[in-house]
């Protein structure tokens, strides 16, 4: 997101430029002295009317129960003979083609004098608009919005969310041009909130660096209730819609615990400074349902109704910090390909194990180190990733680089084979991201960590250089920190079996694998639809699999016994003994097809951590800091 800040240092540039009057105000950055002279010179090369370009958005949700929002973008001076103008196809953090488009409708436009212009659509995505040489063009059209998640947008009666990679186009070539947002929210909403500023003391009049920054600041718009805190020397609303358990007081004080937590690893928050000197968490709690998705200044939660409560609190400060976190690892410190978006195609990236991965192993060590996780639970979360990545049939067949790079074919778009021929870069990265901490922590004695490469990386790849990194620069800052070639790598970009033992000795932990070998298991999983038993997925290697059972299979008896339910079949298949052979019979197209299947254990293998009784001094170290304890 890099090339975005560059964007915006240009943008407030041209905001405060008056070429009638030939006067020039420059607020000085670091980065921008630097460039002060080139850019100078280069402006008194230029055009007028190079500067005279100008784009403004206006958004209106005037009927909110038709689940409709109506869109205007208004050009000036662009003196073309036609305007393309582009919805995006994805929305960045969440690497799915979604085909935004597909809500558009009644799209027109419109001369200064209101005169009808010719409007086409030329790619599924874009509208060209042949303009006459126009000085002023209006494109307007509709969205229907009425996905809720956190990467789609949703209106009712009660709110709007507008997720703007999905509901504003950008005029092609002008997308580094400032603008207005003004938003006309139905009369009865009085609140809106948002990672964008406004413009002066209208707070639905939003200043818009440039369309990059539009696409990443989602817009909520209703009566939610507005919470507020500093923290970490930064001012961060929170939004909540849908009301629910939280206690305003404590949920305030919680979150600023996170954020206080998650901006010690890097030793500074990149939001204290005009256009992003605030945080808005825009938080929607359903009656079920959870998630979130970063944004550069902002990000969107989910969260059940009734999630504030015990463990719920836990799972929700997790999320926070997972969300958090990303403020710097994807929206700061990225690879390459996560900045300069190409907003209507595939951005391509085997690092999404560490963008993504890690962000998953430091929300529960931000949570844990906050105080509202307990070692035994973080602990059993870590079993947990190892454990799932070990057992998972597709660890055989793709890398976690692999999955990274597949997400926008594979992970997103999982079918009743996925789990036998891919894994997850979030569950598996948080894995690997453990293993690298340990593999860290013991080249070095303890004495560095994961942290230090976050900080490390942070400040040369985006600050520094201005620029995102590569996987060999990923793995060279890994290495410069350990201070030696780290093992880890080979199993991140290969399918090479890992050594669990090797990394758990730096902590003084002894792996135990314990796997039932006498309980039988079809390897399939079971529903109960419209009272048949249906097969949802067989695993790759066990009886079920084997044997021949295929996924829409309907069991009806197993040995001549009817099967009442799911439930009951797999009780059945429990009772019996490995080796056994069993007759199934199926309806399969409705065709009734017998089989006989020879009986054998999931062969699934569970993990359990004891600890080295001689563990060193050094051990004990990197088992405190590993496990969240303070150094």
């Amino acid at each position: 997101m890099l090339q975005v800040l560059n964007h915006i240092e240009y943008s407030f540039i041209i905001y405060s430029l008056n070429i009638s009057h030939c006067t020039l105000a420059l607020k000085f950055n670091k980065r921008m002295k630097k460039t002060l002279s080139a850019f100078a010179i280069t402006l008194g090369l230029l055009s007028t009317s190079a500067f005279a370009q100008k784009v403004s958005y206006e958004v209106a949700v005037p009927e909110p129960h038709t689940h409709y929002c109506e869109i205007k973008v208004t050009v000036e001076d662009a003196k073309k003979k036609h305007i393309d103008f582009t919805l995006p196809t994805w929305a960045p953090g969440s690497y799915l083609i979604r085909e935004f488009s597909k809500g558009v409708e009644q799209e027109n436009a419109v001369d200064a004098t209101g005169k009808p212009l010719k409007v086409e659509k030329v790619t599924k995505n874009t509208w060209r608009v042949h303009t006459d040489n126009s000085n002023k063009v209006t494109f307007s059209y509709k969205v229907y919005a009425f996905e809720l998640s956190v990467r789609t947008s949703f209106i009712d009666a009660s709110h709007a969310f507008l997720s703007s990679s999905g509901i504003f186009v950008f005029p092609v070539e002008m997308e580094k041009l400032p603008s207005t947002l003004t938003v006309k929210p139905h009369s009865s909403w009085k609140q809106i909130s948002t990672g964008l500023s406004p413009v002066g003391n209208d707070k639905f009049v939003l200043a818009v660096p440039n369309y990059d920054i539009l696409a990443d600041s989602p817009i909520e718009l209703g009566n939610q209730d507005i919470l507020t805190f500093t923290a970490a020397g930064v001012r961060h609303e929170v939004a909540f819609w849908g009301g629910g358990n939280y206690d305003p007081a404590s949920i305030t004080k919680h979150m600023a615990k996170i954020v206080e937590e998650t901006a010690s690893i890097f030793g500074e928050n990149p939001n204290t400074q005009k256009p992003f000197d605030h945080y808005t968490f825009i938080v929607h709690n359903p009656s079920r349902g959870g998630g979130g998705l970063e944004h550069l200044n902002s990000t969107v939660l989910q969260n059940s109704r009734w999630g504030y409560g015990g463990s719920g609190l836990t799972n929700f400060l997790s999320l926070v910090a997972h969300e958090y976190f990303h403020l710097w690892n994807v929206k700061r410190l990225r690879p390459k390909p996560l900045g300069g978006f190409d907003y209507s195609n595939e951005n391509y990236t085997r690092m999404l194990w560490f963008a993504e991965g890690v962000t998953s192993y430091y929300d529960n060590l931000i949570t844990r180190r906050a105080g509202y996780m307990e070692e035994s639970k973080y602990i059993d979360e870590i079993i947990n990733t190892m454990s799932n990545h070990e057992n998972a049939a597709g660890s055989k067949v793709q890398s976690i680089g692999e999955a990274s790079f597949d997400a926008w074919i594979k992970f997103y778009r999982p079918n009743e084979n996925s789990k036998n021929s891919t894994v997850s870069y979030y569950t598996s990265g948080a894995m690997a991201g453990a293993l690298l901490d340990l593999e860290i922590m013991g080249a070095t004695e303890g004495k560095k960590c994961l942290d230090d490469v976050m900080r490390y990386m942070y400040q040369e790849y985006y600050k520094k250089l201005d620029r995102g990194y590569s996987e060999e620069e990923l793995q060279k800052a890994c290495e410069l920190i350990a201070g030696k070639p780290l093992t880890i790598f080979k199993h991140i970009y290969s399918t090479t079996p890992i050594n669990y033992e090797y990394y758990l000795n730096f902590a003084g932990i002894k792996l135990q694998k314990v796997t039932d070998t006498r309980t039988p298991n079809l390897g399939t999983n079971l529903s109960d639809e419209d009272g048949r038993i249906i097969v949802k997925s067989v695993a790759k290697g066990t009886a079920g699999y084997d044997g021949g059972l295929n996924v829409n299979d309907e069991i009806i008896a197993i040995d001549g016994n009817r099967m009442p339910s799911a439930s009951f079949a797999n009780s059945y298949v429990a009772g019996q003994d490995v080796g056994q052979e069993i007759e199934v019979l199926v309806s399969r197209d409705n065709l009734i097809i017998p089989f006989k299947i020879k009986l054998a254990p999931e062969g699934k293998t569970g993990f359990r951590f004891a600890r080295n009784s001689d563990a060193t001094a050094t051990q004990e170290l990197i088992f405190k800091q590993w496990t969240g304890g303070k150094k």
